[in-house]
Order: C-alpha cells, then structure tokens, then sequence
C-alpha cells in the first residue's frame, strides 16, 4: 500500500534526456506523481522532487546525464533525486557517486517508481541512500506509457527491449529482451487518449516492429486494431527495421488504413554490406532499397526518415562513399545523421579499423548537406499543393504551426492564426518556404475544417 501522505504538498521537476520513449515515459511518472498529489514545480521553483530519465545511446549522452544530474542537484538543493533510464542502468555505481543523488532506478524497478518514492521518503531524514538495479537477463517488467506529448500528440509505448545485439550498441543491456503488453491493452490506452482529446498517436518503443515476442500477436494485427480507434485522426509510427517492415504493412497503410500516416522511419546505419555484417545488422543494402523503393511505389508523398551512422570501426573511406551514393539515389527525405561513439563492453571495440574524429565530423556534415537537399526539394514538390495539417497552438512567440499527412512541417501567418484552430486538422494550400526554410508557409482554405476533423 502506497502512503499518500508523504506526496502531499509536494513539488516536483522533470528531466529527460535521450529519445521519444523516455519522454513518454517521463510524462506517465509526472502524470503518475501527480495523482498522489505532487503539483511539477514551476520555472524557477526548487522542487522537492527531482527525477531525472537518462540516456546512454552515445558517450556524449553520458557526459550530458552527468551534467544535468550535476546542473540540477545545484539548482533544486536539498531535493530528493531519482535518476533512471539506460545510463542508470548500465554505470549506477557512477551515478550513485554524484553528490546529491537520492534514488536510482534501472530498467526494472521504473515502473515501481511511485512505491520506491513513497518508501524513500519517509526515511530521508536518516540519510540513507537507495539503488536498485536489476541485471540485464532479469528485466522483464514492462511500464506501460501513453503520455501526452503536447496537446494533439500521444505517445503510445508498445514494445520495451531489444534482442538484436548489434555489435555497436548498449541498449539492450539497458532495456532488456524484447517484450510487449496485449494489443487489447494498447487498444484500451489509445481509447482514453482520444477521451482526453487527443488527436494524433505516435507508436514508440525500442524495436517495435518486433511486437508480438511476449503475447503471441503481431504487429500488423496491432495496427489494423488501433486503426479502428474512434476519435484518434492519425497515428504514426516511430521507427521500424528494414527487416521487420512487412510488405503486408505497407500495402495495409498505402490502401486500407483510416488513421496511418504515409511517414515512415526506417533505420539503415551504413549503405555498405561489409559494414552492416561488422555491426550485425539483420539486413543488407538491397533489402534497404527494396523498402524504400516498394514505400514510394505505393505512396510516391510519403515522407521517409533514415538513420545513418558514420565513422564507426571498419568504415573504411569506400564503405562511406558506398553509404552516401546509396541514400543520394533513393527517393529518401531526411537522413537523422548519428557520428559513432565507443561503448565500453560492445564487441565493436575488437574491430581493427578506427575512424579519426575529425573525419567522423567530415562525413557528418556530408550526409547532413544531402539531408537538406533532399528535404527541401520534398518540401518545393509540394508548394502550391492542398494538405490536411493538424494544427498546434504557438508557445513563446512561435507560430502556429503543424504538420501534414506526410510530415511536412507548415506555419501559419499570424492573421489566420486563432485560437480556435488548435487541435483541428484544416485545409490549407502549402506556400513558399518560411524565413529560415525549416516549414512551408501556408494559408488556410475557405472550407477550413477537414472531413478528418468531423
């Protein structure tokens, strides 16, 4: 039984490093907190709680977790700190010698953050500390999360977890096996988003396309499911392997689904086979192409996201120059450009061939240079074109802004901006690019709400 009392009065802040899953994650323990009463602290505010959900994709991440654990120990003094995520979980002892650290929490033990918090609090006083942190094989816990991100999109976790093991990455040590809840679940959850307004769902999670390890089901029977979600306009999903995206579903989002989006998000990591079997991918080149070939066969407007990472061990300068051609023929629209980073523990280490830093930055900023070439000319093809845009409200002078079917990001002038249009999916005609080309401006049509919003 979980004591109330010693959340009541209580003020909390929040602090996420890392990908869309923590953060999901991180407004389901705000959300959680404040049902026990725990009112998030305002800018400024010294909190009495302060949790803190870390990231370990990169050793740069760990630096930045070490940093904004230290950043806000200093700014909320005397607070009682819980720090989790990945980089809790793999160097806790590390994280237990910071200074003013009073809780961790691995993979594990998160989703009984609320309990562990309650215990703790009530001995703060005496001093003591506490850590728990399970070993990898014993993570099995799956903390569900639909949270909101801000007023029209949800974040739905379906799947925690990885068992891919590739040779460069830490995560699964982290996060554990692959495991997911019932699609039932997931249904019920996307329910209640749209009962409290919400309109579009994101689907993330470690490895989704790996859905169905734990109950049986498959992916594709979760999307037909929570495509039949009344209430919720669009969902879209946040990242799917090459190997894991079915025809089945891309023929299923081309044709017969109400709510999917045509955006996708397909990691590639390297365009060069040799490469791709020193990091034990689960797929080659051709495999890649034959995605995204199959994806712009179908839906020729669909945006697609590609993750690429440069300089890691064995990127010999022709295994880059075969990356860079590949992604400069295929039909791709943003490359999310990732320089490799040393894991300790990873078996990428014992691969000979080391890649300088200052040549990891040089490839870097090649990709990033075809990245916005290929996504400014995907914006231009469609100046002068109809779209449905599912509009956000402007926070701290922005514009209103918001983004169509295929995740072309779109402003509005402030003479058409209004209050009424957030959270309404509404016709517009897509202009010229804004002042610093990151959206096209666009004016409403004279039918302003859609046949979505209805």
């Amino acid at each position: 039984m979980i004591d109330t009392s010693t959340f009541q009065g209580k003020t909390a802040a929040y602090f996420t490093l890392g990908c869309k899953l923590n953060f999901s994650e991180t407004s389901t323990f705000a959300r959680l907190l404040g049902e026990m009463g725990v009112r998030t602290a305002t800018k400024g505010e010294r909190a009495d709680i302060v949790l803190i959900n870390t990231c370990s994709v990169t050793e740069v991440a760990d630096r930045k977790c070490r940093q904004a654990i230290h950043r806000l120990v200093r700014q909320h003094p005397g607070a009682f700190v819980v720090v989790t995520g990945c980089y809790a979980q793999l160097d806790s002892e590390e994280v237990a010698a910071i200074p003013g650290v009073s809780m961790i929490l691995g993979s594990n033990e998160k989703d009984r953050l609320v309990q562990f918090l309650s215990e703790e609090l009530r001995i703060k006083d005496e001093g003591s500390s506490f850590i728990r942190v399970s070993k990898t094989k014993d993570i099995r816990t799956f903390a569900p999360s639909c949270s909101r991100g801000n007023r029209t999109r949800y974040f739905l976790k379906v799947q925690d977890g990885c068992d891919y093991f590739c040779t460069y990455c830490t995560i699964p040590y982290a996060r554990g096996f692959s495991r997911n809840p019932t699609i039932a679940s997931l249904v019920e959850q996307a329910r209640q988003a749209a009962d409290d307004g919400g309109r579009e769902i994101v689907l993330t999670g470690v490895n989704i396309g790996d859905f169905g390890k734990t109950t049986g089901e498959r992916f594709i029977d979760l999307v037909r499911a929570l495509d039949g979600v009344v209430g919720i306009s669009r969902f879209r999903i946040s990242s799917l392997e090459p190997d894991l995206l079915s025809d089945e579903l891309i023929q299923y989002v081309a044709h017969d689904s109400r709510a999917f989006m045509p955006h996708f998000h397909i990691p590639l990591q390297s365009g060069s086979d040799e490469v791709l079997r020193l990091m034990r991918r689960h797929y080659d080149s051709q495999l890649f192409a034959e995605k995204i070939t199959r994806i712009k066969e179908l839906m020729p407007q669909a945006f697609i996201g590609v993750d690429v990472m440069v300089g890691c061990r064995g990127e010999t300068p022709e295994c880059f120059e075969e990356t860079r051609a590949l992604l400069e023929r295929l039909p791709v629209t943003q490359l999310h450009v990732f320089p490799y980073s040393e894991r300790p523990g990873t078996s990428a280490l014992k691969i000979p061939y080391v890649v300088s830093e200052a040549e990891k930055k040089r490839r870097s900023h090649v990709l990033l240079e075809l990245s916005e070439q290929k996504t400014r000319a995907f914006y231009a093809a469609h100046t002068g074109h109809e779209a449905e845009v599912l509009l956000e409200r402007a926070t701290r002078g922005r514009a209103m802004h918001g983004f169509t079917r295929n995740y072309i990001r779109v402003e509005l002038p402030p003479q058409d901006a209004r209050p009424e249009l957030d959270n309404q999916i509404v016709g517009v005609t897509l202009g010229d690019f804004n002042h610093d080309h990151t959206a096209l401006i666009a004016r409403l049509n004279t039918q302003t709400l859609t046949a979505e919003s209805k």
